[in-house]
Formats: structure tokens, sequence, C-alpha cells
């Protein structure tokens, strides 16, 4: 963080305590903890007051953030011992944590965000957090003092990425540092207040084996898609909201050889990709006068230009699927990117739509060629009723036949039952059907043995 933002921020947490009180009886920060709500927080604006009135904000720039921490920790931790306050032990130290989580870092949300159990954090107003911990979504016990100091986290969050939120851009993407995607969306369409959506991501990536330890794609499939990758097979990755897509286009990344030159485009930067050769772009909203606006399709035709042994689009949503199968179709094999959808049909279907709303005039037996021609293998995620993620279609494109692309699943999951615990069983099994892109692979020097495509495995 650099000095000047992080003197901004502590200034901004002078003021908001100048201009804020706690609701009374609230939860304040850390929402929970013991003792009287509103004697604690009392005694938290009184400390919290204090201490940033005794800051020099040219010392604050100068200090490394770590430094500062320390140095802050150890005067509020002095404090609170000298004027024997009337908290316990524990309470002292969330007091203490508390402070400091609202000068250097979110506020309340720090606690959250350090919880590596919590994947997605929802806040609907400044009274009702819920987060999601293993795949179930539940009621957390936090409080914001106020929509007031809501929206200021919010504002520390998108100005920390160059962006800005208010009744002009009520709505906004920002990701935090350790690449979390971040949603916020504020009144006058927000009707209950400042409501956030924080889609988290580990800071270490979850690779292959996990995938496999996890259940959620097993050995095999993993070994299949690993040649596909290797071999420059275009890889589509289809799924709906927090199936998983992003965490699998990072796995099938990291399939990359390390010399090739890859390009990602995102709308908000979350893959963590592990090569050396990485060039990041990410698109830009328009400005007050909705001007300066850079969409992916922008950055798409820029990519082509900058000699890109593989593209990895975060996203395709739009009129960017044209340029992205065109690449797909004239040297950039190897691609890989995600799309919205319910089944691997559904997801050919959306690039027939896609590509349909940019270019009106072409018919749909050509769009279909095109799909076919570029697409060599989607890939199905599924979010099922017991939060797991699980691979449940491998899918080759085969070609076409007449009017129709056609299709084959290589592998397949089938849920078969919900047992007493309420998790979700079934089966992993391949098809039987060798994929026609076998014999490419072959070609690259990676041999599969005839044994994966009859394998079977329940879960």
């Amino acid at each position: 963080m650099g000095s000047s933002r992080l003197i901004d921020r502590v200034r901004g947490a002078q003021q908001r305590f100048k201009t804020t009180t706690p609701a009374p009886g609230g939860g304040g920060g850390g929402g929970g903890g013991g003792g009287d709500n509103a004697e604690f927080d009392r005694i938290k604006k009184a400390l919290h007051a204090e201490l940033i009135e005794s800051l020099d904000f040219e010392q604050v720039g100068q200090t490394p953030r770590e430094e500062l921490a320390g140095r802050l920790r150890a005067t509020l931790t002095e404090q609170v011992e000298v004027r024997n306050l009337p908290l316990n032990r524990l309470e002292r130290e969330r007091l203490v944590e508390e402070i400091l989580d609202d000068i250097l870092g979110l506020g309340p949300l720090e606690p959250l965000l350090r919880d590596p159990e919590i994947t997605e954090i929802l806040i609907n107003g400044a009274e009702r957090v819920y987060v999601e911990k293993k795949g179930v979504l539940q009621r957390y016990p936090l409080r914001f003092q106020s929509d007031r100091q809501l929206m200021q986290i919010i504002d520390r969050i998108v100005s920390a990425v160059g962006r800005r939120v208010d009744e002009t851009t009520p709505m906004v993407d920002a990701r935090l540092q350790d690449g979390s995607r971040v949603n916020a969306i504020i009144p006058p369409l927000a009707l209950d207040g400042p409501t956030v959506s924080i889609r988290r991501f580990g800071t270490v990536p979850i690779m292959a084996e996990d995938l496999v330890a996890l259940g959620s794609c097993p050995r095999p499939v993993i070994e299949v898609l690993r040649g596909a990758v290797r071999s420059h097979l275009n890889v589509i990755i289809s799924g709906g909201t927090g199936s998983g897509k992003t965490t699998l286009l990072n796995v099938l990344s990291s399939f990359i050889p390390d010399h090739e030159r890859i390009i990602t485009i995102e709308d908000s930067a979350e893959l963590q990709l592990q090569q050396n050769h990485v060039v990041r772009l990410e698109t830009r909203p328009p400005n007050l006068e909705g001007k300066g606006e850079v969409t992916q399709r922008d950055l798409l035709k820029n990519c082509l230009r900058m000699r890109p042994d593989r593209i990895i689009l975060g996203e395709i949503r739009g009129a960017e699927a044209i340029d992205m199968l065109q690449a797909m179709n004239t040297g950039h094999d190897g691609s890989l990117a995600t799309v919205h959808s319910n089944t691997t049909r559904d997801a050919l279907a959306r690039f027939e739509t896609m590509i349909s709303m940019g270019m009106a005039n072409l018919q749909d037996k050509t769009i279909r060629e095109m799909i076919s021609r570029a697409l060599d293998v989607v890939i199905q995620l599924d979010r099922l009723s017991d939060g797991s993620r699980r691979v449940t279609a491998v899918t080759e494109v085969i070609g076409m036949e007449g009017n129709v692309v056609t299709t084959q699943d290589i592998f397949v999951f089938e849920q078969r039952t919900i047992d007493d615990e309420g998790r979700v069983r079934g089966c992993f099994r391949a098809t039987g059907t060798r994929p026609r892109f076998a014999d490419r692979l072959q070609k690259m020097g990676i041999d599969l043995p005839p044994d994966l495509f009859r394998f079977r495995m329940e879960v």
C-alpha cells in the first residue's frame, strides 16, 4: 500500500469517527463478544478518536504498513491497560483489533476476510450480513454502525482499483488485494441500503490435485483435460454462478507450458496464473461523461496484435464471442474461456445467440459452422444442492450434421440420491466413447490409456 493511500485511509477513519455515532445496542464492528455493546462502542469510539488525533501524518506516510500496525497495536494496548477499562481480556483484545481493522483495513469485514472457510460475503444493508461456508449460506452476527460506515468501506475498496461509486455511478465491480471479486450497488438503486457481494478466492490457488481430493473432478478426467490443454485444443468452461468456473479455469491454465506467452482478458482480474510470461488485461468502465470505456471486445482485438500463444478470456457474455471464435479459427488455438450456461448444449446455443446479437446478418448455419470449427471441448460445472461443485460433463464438439452442431459426451456425472447427511451421492463415469481429439493428443506425444475411457467411480 502506498504511503499516500495509507494517509488517506487514516484521515478517512478520523473523519468517520467525528461524524458517525454507533447505533444504540448495535454490534459495532465485530458483531458479538459479550458485555454491553453500547458501552463497548462508546469506549472504542473514544480510544479511536484519541489515537487518530495523536498521529503524525508525515510519519505515517514514511512508515511501512506492518511496522505502523505494530506501533498502533502497542499504543492501543497500553492505553487500554492504563485506563483500567471495564472490559475482560477477550474484549480488550477485540477492542484493539477492531480499531486497527478500521484504520488500516476494511473495518468489520476484516475478520470475515481472514476466515479461510468463508467463500462468499453478502451484505444487504448495514444490518444484514450473510456468508457462505462449505457451500452453505448462513446469517452472520455482524452489523455495521450505519449505512454511512458501509458506504465508506465500499468507497475504500473501489478507490483502490481506480474506480468510484456514487449516485451517478451506483453500480461498480472491483477487487480486493487478494483477488476477491467485489460487486456493490448503492441507493437509489438498492432500496434497503448499500449492497455488497464479495466472491472470495484463496491466496493459495487450487490445483488439479485439490480438485481430485475434493471430489470435484476425478483423476482420469483431469488427465484428459491436461492433455487437451497441452495439445492446444480450444476449451470452454460452462456453468452457473458460483459453480467454480474461474477455479477450474485457473487449474486448466496451470497445464499451459511455462515458455508460452499468455494474455488474459477479464472484467475484473481474478485469475491467478503461475507462469512467468503472462500479460493481464482488464476492462475499464465509462467515466462520468460516458466516455473512455474499454470493453472485452476492444481488449481482445488489441490482444491479437500482441503475439499471444494463448488467449484466456475470463467470461464471454457478449459480442466478444465473435472475435474469440474468429481468433480460435485463425491460428490462436489453445484458447480458454468461460460462459454462463446450464448444460454443454446450452453453452453452444448461448454462443449462437451472442454471435447473432453482434452480427445479425449471418445465417444460422454459418454461425453454427463457425462454432463447430472453433470449439473442441466444453466442460460443464454444476453447484449441487449440498454446496459441492463438480464437473458434470466433458463434451467433445465433433462438427456439423446438416444444420446441427454435433457433440458427444466423454465423461458425465450422474446424481443418484442424497444421503442422510444431505450430501449428494452419484457416479462419475466415462461414456465409453474414445474422443476424436485423442489422435491429435497422440501426435503431440500425449498417449491416453484406453482405461481412461472405461472408468467408473462412485462418490
